[in-house]
């Protein structure tokens, strides 16, 4: 089987704690340190629910928490997903994954303390999968601190938290059980893998060390199957940070660059330059007028060395490369020729045009949303018949929904043909009309949405709903 197949993108989060006592403790003591270590946590977490526009063949669809969901017209279903994110600015900053907002036409976070905000995705990386969104509050959140990813060691434990298939925050424990994973997601690839229970939801939740840090974004599982095999990974927090920064500061990642591509010397490639062993990385284009051109970088150079350090593979020389500020000289200790020589490169900004092509966000499908008076519905008495296909008694009244206009609020909340309203805000409706002067009361009253009292045609459970619809002027 192919391996990538098996790398899953995770729209849930979970986490729980182990705590390492170094010095002799009693285990009710070693237990109220790690529950209090997690009750501190928990308010920097959140969870992240979305809804997206996909394009699909039929009428309506399965969703994620096991539900269907009407199409908004012929060729797109509306759908929900559930992710997770942590606060990591107290003025409303929130880091999660970019694949768990991607597309995404409504993003609504939950705060620890059960509060729905709005939020709105100011920046990303598609390459790194990082996503700030920006939600408004009128008090600072409680902000999650970066740890040092640099520092962990293979058997450092460590927990997650998160929203594990949308069940509700969860923490789960866990060790490092691998560094430096290269799961072919991006040129830079540097995973950390954990055996903490990371499931579908986890996505964007945090990894912690055990001082309580930010160690790591959960991101992807490798499984067999859509739950945990024991095997996850996380962004490292040296990666999720740098983008971070630049996103706030910049608006985009702006990587340092020198205008080469590279590539790991393999024991083949070595055996081919007659070098004894397979180190460094070989320089296989430059770019003319770029940084390594005019620095005199050549193709078939190998570049041991950045800085005096020797990177670990090729992913971790595009790092340091990548991570550089703009004007920075490093030096690179290049094997060319059987000799070493040292090279003085000036790094510059990735040209953001170029940059773009690979990274930037991608356009979210946004239709023009209709708010006539009717708000979109279209909808005719309810018939002897009507009423007992829909299960009223015959002392119940009701209006039925004959069609639902494409991309209207009624069709983006689940309204579908054959719906019934019972109510409009505390009002019994019995006819069109009815509904048509409830809407209207509403937006005398400069209500920003009216209660409608449904009874769906397709019910996961019995009885009716209540669906609040957004309000807009007539015509908007």
């Amino acid at each position: 089987m192919d391996r990538r197949r098996l790398i899953l993108r995770l729209l849930f989060p979970t986490a729980i704690i182990v705590l390492l006592a170094w010095t002799p403790a009693h285990a009710d003591d070693v237990g109220a340190n790690k529950s209090e270590l997690i009750r501190r946590l928990l308010a920097t977490i959140v969870n992240i629910s979305v809804r997206k526009y996909e394009v699909a063949s039929s009428v309506s669809t399965s969703n994620d928490a096991g539900g269907t969901t009407p199409a908004a017209d012929a060729g797109r279903t509306i759908k929900s997903y559930a992710g997770s994110g942590f606060v990591i600015d107290p003025s409303g900053l929130i880091m999660t994954n970019y694949h768990v907002v991607e597309d995404a036409f409504e993003i609504t976070v939950m705060l620890s303390d059960g509060a729905l905000l709005p939020g709105k995705m100011s920046s990303a990386s598609r390459l790194a999968d990082v996503a700030i969104v920006k939600v408004v509050t009128d008090h600072p959140l409680t902000a999650a601190h970066w740890g040092n990813s640099d520092s962990l060691q293979v058997g450092d434990q460590v927990f997650a938290a998160g929203n594990p298939f949308g069940l509700g925050l969860s923490v789960s424990a866990g060790i490092v059980s691998a560094l430096n994973r290269d799961i072919q997601d991006s040129p830079y690839d540097d995973f950390i893998q954990t055996d903490a229970a990371i499931n579908h939801g986890n996505s964007g939740g945090p990894l912690f060390d055990m001082q309580g840090n930010v160690v790591g974004v959960n991101s992807a599982i490798f499984s067999p199957s859509r739950g945990s095999a024991g095997v996850g990974f996380a962004i490292p927090s040296s990666t999720a940070r740098f983008v971070f920064e630049q996103l706030r500061s910049y608006g985009w990642v702006r990587p340092g660059w020198i205008g080469v591509k590279i590539q790991r010397v393999t024991r083949e490639i070595a055996a081919g330059m007659g070098l004894p062993h397979p180190d460094g990385s070989i320089v296989s284009w430059v770019l003319p007028e770029g940084p390594g051109k005019k620095a005199g970088l050549a193709i078939g150079d190998v570049i041991l060395r950045c800085d005096g350090r020797t990177p670990t593979d090729d992913r971790a020389l595009l790092r340091n490369i990548a991570h550089t500020p703009a004007g920075t000289t490093m030096t690179l200790s290049v094997l060319r020729d059987g000799s070493e020589l040292s090279v003085p490169v000036t790094v510059e900004a990735w040209p953001r045009d170029q940059w773009d092509v690979r990274d930037a966000p991608t356009p979210v499908f946004r239709p023009k949303v209709q708010s006539p008076p009717d708000l979109g519905l279209s909808l005719s008495e309810l018939d002897t018949e009507a009423k007992a296909n829909s299960g009223l008694g015959n002392d119940l009244s009701g209006v039925l929904v004959k069609s639902v206009a494409a991309y209207s609020d009624p069709a983006l909340r689940g309204m579908a043909s054959g719906d019934v309203i019972l109510r409009v805000q505390d009002k019994p409706v019995a006819a069109p009309d009815d509904v048509l002067a409830g809407i209207t009361a509403a937006r005398t009253r400069r209500r920003d949405f009216v209660l409608m009292l449904v009874l769906p045609k397709v019910r996961d459970v019995p009885g009716p709903k209540w669906i609040a619809l957004r309000l807009g002027s007539a015509g908007d």
